[in-house]
């Protein structure tokens, strides 16, 4: 009994060091392919630039943002005001600046809360089965019987309109993306041979998912992140679009283009170039998650 549990030890030891030089394999061989990719790689570098611009903003920012001047009202754009000024004569150039650190937040914390979220109850219901993964399953049908932005206005109003209830209730309407596609890959996982060798040495459920499947299911869990940044940063500019996300006066992309509604015929720049700003990282984000999901891709490798 001892030679057997013996062996079984030295190879489930051999296996789990043959996966992880495979996974260091694959994870170099991933990032070869993205950086052959030049559309990951110029959105990989205007996210960059956006990031730093966020960062940066008190000392690049040429106005305070949030400054009242009613003699600058509605300056069309030029030497002095960039990108022109708004009806409160605060510049657009400025707050645009500002507004990249609440649409970066936006976008990265509601996609941490539907990562950690609904990768957990995923992996849970895919490893353990039966009833959490039934209950797992009722409560996506419910969830997918919502759109999400429907689902978000919900939360928002029991939670109350601001930018922490906004990224929690898009993160949460979000989340049954992340259970079912986790799940289906530790259903895959969860009867493989170092797997079942971990469980013969006495490996407890905790460190086997921790260890030997969550690693595993990175990588998709990987795309959908960087695909559901972008979502959410529109997700967030649409509910500060209705009123219901930041409220003024923070600089905010989405809140820009509800206040230069009722001026596009005499101001068009008050909504325009807010818009840009929000296309130019959705592209940037949307190019880089497009890239990780080639490179990434199995069928890559062929």
């Amino acid at each position: 009994m001892a030679e057997a549990l013996t062996r079984e030890a030295a190879h489930a030891a051999a296996l789990e060091q043959l996966k992880g030089r495979a996974a260091r394999s694959l994870w170099r061989d991933a990032f070869s392919r993205l950086r052959r990719n030049r559309g990951a790689v110029a959105g990989a570098v205007i996210f960059l630039l956006i990031v730093v611009m966020a960062i940066t903003a008190p000392v690049i920012a040429p106005h305070d943002p949030i400054k009242l001047n009613a003699r600058n009202s509605l300056r069309e754009p030029g030497r002095e005001f960039w990108l022109g000024t708004d009806q409160f004569g605060r510049d657009i150039l400025s707050r645009i600046i500002y507004g990249a650190r609440i649409s970066l937040m936006m976008g990265f914390v509601s996609v941490a809360i539907s990562v950690t979220a609904g990768s957990l109850i995923g992996l849970l219901a895919g490893y353990y089965r039966g009833p959490i993964d039934m209950i797992a399953g009722r409560l996506v049908d419910v969830m997918l019987a919502f759109p999400g932005i429907l689902l978000a206005l919900v939360i928002i109003a029991v939670l109350g309109p601001n930018l922490r209830s906004a990224m929690i209730a898009i993160g949460i309407s979000a989340m049954p993306i992340f259970i079912r596609v986790v799940r289906g890959s530790v259903l895959s996982l969860r009867n493989s041979e170092y797997v079942e060798a971990a469980r013969v040495i006495g490996g407890r459920d905790a460190r086997i998912i921790l260890r030997h499947v969550l690693p595993n299911v990175l990588a998709p869990i990987i795309v959908l992140a960087s695909l559901g940044v972008p979502a959410a940063i529109i997700s967030g500019a649409a509910l500060s679009f209705l009123g219901l996300g930041v409220q003024p006066p923070t600089a905010d992309w989405g809140e820009m283009l509800s206040n230069g509604r009722s001026f596009l015929n005499r101001a068009w720049w008050l909504s325009t170039f807010p818009g840009l700003a929000i296309m130019v990282l959705v592209i940037s984000i949307n190019l880089l998650g497009d890239g990780l999901r080639d490179a990434l891709d199995p069928r890559m490798r062929l």
